[in-house]
């Protein structure tokens, strides 16, 4: 198989999964809450993840999964998919467009590509390292390089952590932003980097599905991506190159 035809599979899947979420949205649709109440699940949450997962079963049988909601195989090719069948579920929920479906391949410890379907205007958003990255065929690049000063960070931070050492580091990066968003879902977040509608996101603690599907995107449009230890915590940023590198600077500080 080839890079062309994992991505291929990639942007099919997660249209497919998008599609059923959104579907089962129109018809209503319960919630539970899991840490808190603004981190919801619902069953097209699981609806969805299932259908990726049985996909790559059929499509890559070799290959690992892991889910948000749970799905969790190793394989035996070294190569796992990660699934977020509904990123920005509170938006989902709360019958805002601000969401999507996503999902990232890695080959071990390396980021081979991701893809994020939005259902809401039907735009399927492909890339990686070594892929360009796409919008529904055609090249959304090359992402334009610009300082923090003159970026728009998106962002989100959980408020019960406003107050610590979290909430100090974060405190010193948004100080040093043009203007700041909070949106509500990372990898949509990331297709708006891509494409330069917004310039850079950080945020800490990501789990896999929330950061690899959007660093792939951002970084198949030439942008950079950088972890940073700060406030006992670790950050993800991604985007413009520069805006980046005053993230972990002002992180560090």
């Amino acid at each position: 198989m080839s890079l062309a035809d994992d991505a291929a599979l990639a942007a099919w899947v997660v249209r497919e999964a998008g599609t059923l979420a959104h579907r089962m949205r129109g018809g209503g649709i319960a919630h539970d809450t899991k840490t808190s109440i603004s981190d919801v699940v619902t069953e097209a949450d699981h609806a969805a993840e299932r259908l990726v997962v049985e996909a790559l079963a059929e499509r890559r049988p070799d290959d690992g999964v892991l889910g948000e909601e749970g799905a969790a195989h190793t394989g035996t090719s070294g190569r796992t998919w990660v699934i977020d069948p509904v990123d920005g579920t509170y938006n989902f929920v709360a019958g805002l467009e601000w969401w999507c479906s996503a999902i990232a391949l890695t080959d071990g410890d390396e980021l081979v590509l991701g893809a994020v379907h939005h259902p809401a205007t039907g735009r399927t958003f492909v890339g990686g390292p070594g892929l360009p990255t796409t919008l529904d065929g055609r090249p959304v690049g090359p992402l334009t390089d610009r300082p923090l000063a003159e970026s728009c960070l998106t962002t989100y931070l959980h408020p019960p952590s406003y107050d610590d050492e979290v909430g100090v580091a974060f405190t010193r990066m948004v100080g040093g932003v043009a203007t700041l968003r909070m949106l509500g879902s990372a990898s949509m977040d990331a297709t708006a980097v891509a494409t330069g509608a917004l310039h850079v996101r950080c945020q800490h603690s990501l789990p896999p599905w929330d950061e690899l599907p959007g660093a792939a995107l951002i970084l198949g449009a030439g942008g950079a991506a950088q972890r940073i230890e700060a406030g006992g915590v670790t950050w993800y940023a991604a985007g413009a190159p520069t805006a980046v590198a005053d993230i972990a600077a002002a992180l560090l500080a």
